[in-house]
């Protein structure tokens, strides 16, 4: 099995307070799992890339990336994880910082801060490795700043110095991101938006953000396929069902829940068996194979709400047994890594007749409402939230006909994934209390 090893302005003014006595704890705030090496996945409306990268081969050379993510809980400090786990040669990333996105590109002046490795300005990850960075103070947050922050977006720029050869990357990011030319050195520094020509819809190398959190704060991972990753849904919207979800938890609970998404476009539970760099597939390592890296290893997790099969039965052609032993063994391998770890499971909403072909048969149909059926019924999960209870539409078999557009690049739908009026109807279907065991 392929490891994941884990090494271990008027605004800023307005925020710079001082932070509280005891936000004395790391906790995931964003995350964007790594599913393989540039190009294999399933991007949503992205940009043409030849002019930023000449080939999958050379990947980044000499280039900058200015990544655009939103935490989901602001600390005084953060730190970043970079993954070089699906490359083939080691890469070095110099001048790397942090800072508030203004708008597209461009950085609030006085909130780009320097990150390092160890004490350094510089660091080479091997082949099959990751990087966690030194903590970094961001000057603009303070605890009085939630509410002026939340849904405010972090700009991580770095450089990478030579070629990178083959990136590591997740594909379907829906939210827009930055490069500079190839050739054209470290501009990670600049807050300006002129030094970052192109445009992608991916993140790049970068799979984790941390923050400092006060010690109540508990984390939830959404994790499965496109229908956690987004796919359907707005660019640039954060209207994902996992968003839904945690736009529900901050209104009641404020901070004291994170919500991060872990899914990947075309991921399945069972399969592939085998991943590597040099034998990718478009949806990335098996979901039971990334449990250690995508779930348990993240700091604060506390609930993980699980939806995950129809590509094993559209694309894979899998037996229902096989999707149930798989979520068997990753359910007890959480609950062994993760004492008191909640587990909730989410049902597939339907495909039936989707233009996807291979999801679209009465055959797959079948074995997806035979999996809802083990995942009501069966006793290993903590609770589970029925998604195709909401999005189904009894006269056609299909999802709602209201839910299928597509909000990302137009167009009636694919009959499979949902649009953002499918993902809010899901997001607002969790119950609170299943995975907060609160009132």
């Amino acid at each position: 099995m392929y490891g994941f090893p884990r090494a271990a302005a008027a605004v800023v003014v307005l925020l710079a307070l001082s932070m509280p006595a005891h936000a004395d704890r790391w906790i995931a705030s964003w995350t964007g799992s790594a599913q393989g090496p540039y190009p294999a996945g399933n991007p949503t409306a992205q940009p043409e890339l030849r002019f930023a990268f000449s080939s999958p081969e050379q990947g980044a050379r000499d280039q900058s990336f200015r990544l655009i993510i939103r935490p989901d809980v602001w600390g005084g400090q953060t730190r970043i994880r970079l993954s070089n786990v699906f490359g083939t040669r080691p890469v070095t990333f110099d001048n790397v910082f942090v800072g508030l996105q203004q708008s597209g590109a461009a950085v609030v002046e006085g909130s780009n801060a320097g990150v390092q490795f160890g004490g350094k300005p510089s660091i080479t990850i091997p082949a099959g490795d990751s990087a966690v960075s030194d903590p970094v103070t961001l000057g603009f947050v303070g605890p009085a700043a939630a509410a002026q922050l939340r849904g405010r977006k972090l700009a991580v720029s770095f450089h990478v110095a030579g070629e990178s050869g083959p990136m590591t990357w997740h594909a379907k990011a829906l939210t827009t991101s930055y490069l500079t030319a190839p050739g054209d050195g470290s501009r990670s520094s600049e807050i300006a938006e002129t030094g970052f020509p192109f445009s992608t819809t991916s993140w790049y190398f970068l799979d984790e953000v941390d923050m400092s959190v006060a010690d109540r704060t508990q984390l939830i991972v959404a994790f499965g396929d496109s229908i956690t990753d987004g796919t359907g849904t707005t660019i640039n919207g954060d209207d994902r069902w996992p968003d839904v979800l945690s736009r529900r938890l901050h209104a009641r609970f404020g901070d004291d829940y994170v919500v991060v998404n872990q899914g990947i476009g075309g991921n399945q539970v069972a399969g592939p068996p085998d991943y590597s760099p040099g034998k990718p597939f478009a949806g990335g390592p098996s979901a039971i194979s990334r449990l250690e890296r995508d779930v348990i290893s993240l700091p604060g997790v506390t609930a993980v709400i699980w939806m995950e099969g129809i590509n094993d039965f559209g694309a894979a052609d899998a037996a229902v047994e096989t999707v149930e032993d798989g979520y068997s063994n990753g359910v007890a391998r959480l609950r062994e890594r993760i004492p008191g770890v909640t587990i909730v499971a989410a049902t597939l909403t339907s495909a039936l007749h989707s233009i996807i072909a291979t999801h679209g048969r009465v055959e797959v149909d079948a074995k997806r409402k035979a999996l809802n059926e083990f995942l009501r019924t069966s006793k290993i999960f903590d609770g589970v939230v029925d998604f195709d209870a909401v999005t189904f539409d009894a006269a056609t078999g299909e999802i709602k006909a209201a839910m299928q557009p597509n909000s990302s690049t137009g167009g009636p739908g694919d009959k499979l994934h949902p649009n953002r009026a499918g993902y809010a109807a899901m997001g607002n279907a969790i119950e609170l209390e299943m995975i907060t065991a609160r009132k």
